[in-house]
């Protein structure tokens, strides 16, 4: 045994279980949670022996301070057959305790988790929240559904649209604090895709602002309308180029709240498929570096059959891999999708631009008018030139998406 293996195994009498940064242990369980396999780290930490680890449900390691909503949102995910990822507190035989960051994924059987030590800011808020939470059941009796629902909540308060976008951003934070506190260089994949999912978030909100922007344009046509019934006869000039301008307005208005806003749409999508790309590839190198150590281990691992434990791992980094690379080809179709929609609305864009400049010489012509014309005019310029400017961004991340997704 190795000075580090000595330093690693003495255990102190109470407080937190010997678990290293650079150390990552695996489970695999049947569909009832029942232990089948795991790795030398897992059993050293839970300082259980081989034959009291295996066999056993994995609740065997739950600890008080986790709550139960959690295990609830874990079982509700998984039973789905979807992956998760979360921070959860562990108790060992000797009544020590460890954090770890789990990422469980569906496989052959049952379910593998494989678990990394949480080292971000993010963790700190997540104890307190935890705590939080374990005390609301205790003294509110809550069921494992509405504990559930309190960490949902504050997940939607952080800004997260759902616990998997929550899972995401966590797994990119503990792998980047991961490899910080390792002195290694940030994981690029990681980099990249999280810079990509800030630019789809960035997409979205810019989106959002452009169908506010046509909706408070709504009115301009209609006090266009109102004028020209003042200062000229009806089917006079002013009035036709007001209706023009009310009706491709409303139409590019409408076209972006078909396209743009709701859960299904092509911008949405690009949010939706690198969030889980995201969460996939952190996943992916985790199960690498299980596989890794597995290969180092030489230790008896009870009655775990070493080499199909490794075969089961890497089907499982082939079958990610390969959900990633469907993700990554889903991002650029609608990338393109979205810049070509900004092509075309720029093109709107001018049939709208020529209407105002006609209004403009209407205006001229039509000294009554007074200023009230010229003002609503002016009005629509700076619309125009704010909505311009959302196009404009907004191809520019789409292309900014794409680049990223090359590399």
């Amino acid at each position: 045994m190795s000075f580090v293996d000595r330093r690693i195994e003495a255990r102190p009498s109470s407080g937190a279980a010997p678990f290293e940064l650079n150390e990552v242990f695996f489970s695999r369980t049947d569909e009832r949670g029942i232990i089948l396999a795991c790795n030398y780290v897992f059993q050293r930490v839970a300082h259980y022996e081989w034959d009291e680890i295996l066999g056993a449900p994995h609740k065997l390691v739950r600890h008080g301070d986790t709550p139960k909503g959690l295990f609830h949102l874990f079982w509700e995910t998984l039973k789905s057959g979807r992956t998760i990822g979360a921070y959860v507190k562990n108790k060992s035989k000797d009544g020590l305790y460890y954090w770890v960051f789990a990422t469980v994924v569906p496989c052959e059987g049952g379910y593998l988790s494989a678990r990394i030590k949480p080292s971000s800011k993010l963790f700190t808020e997540i104890q307190a929240l935890y705590a939080k939470i374990v005390k609301a059941e205790k003294e509110g009796g809550l069921s494992p559904e509405e504990s559930s629902q309190i960490m949902i909540d504050w997940v939607h308060e952080k800004g997260f649209d759902d616990y998997q976008h929550f899972a995401s951003h966590a797994l990119a934070e503990e792998l980047i604090a991961r490899d910080e506190g390792l002195g290694r260089k940030v994981d690029p994949q990681i980099s990249e895709l999280r810079d990509m999912l800030r630019n789809a978030e960035k997409l979205l909100d810019e989106t959002h602002g452009l169908v506010k922007d046509f909706e408070a344009m709504h009115t301009i046509p209609h006090n266009l309308r109102v004028i020209a019934s003042r200062i000229e006869p009806s089917g006079g000039p002013v009035t036709v180029l007001s209706q023009n301008y009310g009706a491709m307005s409303r139409e590019m208005s409408d076209w972006f709240e078909r396209n743009v806003m709701g859960e299904n749409t092509n911008f949405a999508t690009v949010k939706h498929s690198v969030n889980s790309s995201l969460f996939i590839a952190g996943m992916t190198r985790i199960l690498m570096e299980c596989d890794s150590q597995l290969q180092t281990e030489r230790r008896d691992l009870g009655d775990v059959d070493m080499e199909d434990e490794r075969r089961r791992l890497a089907e499982l980094v082939k079958q990610q891999a390969s959900f990633a690379q469907k993700g990554m080809a889903e991002v650029d179709i609608e990338a393109v999708r979205i810049i070509n929609a900004c092509q075309v609305m720029h093109r709107h864009f001018l049939g709208l631009s020529s209407t105002r400049v006609l209004c403009k010489i209407e205006s001229a012509r039509l000294p009554s008018s007074g200023e009230t014309l010229s003002d609503i005019i002016d009005q629509l310029g700076a619309f125009q030139e704010r909505i311009s400017e959302r196009l404009e961004h907004i191809a520019k991340l789409g292309e900014e998406i794409r680049s990223l997704e090359g590399e």
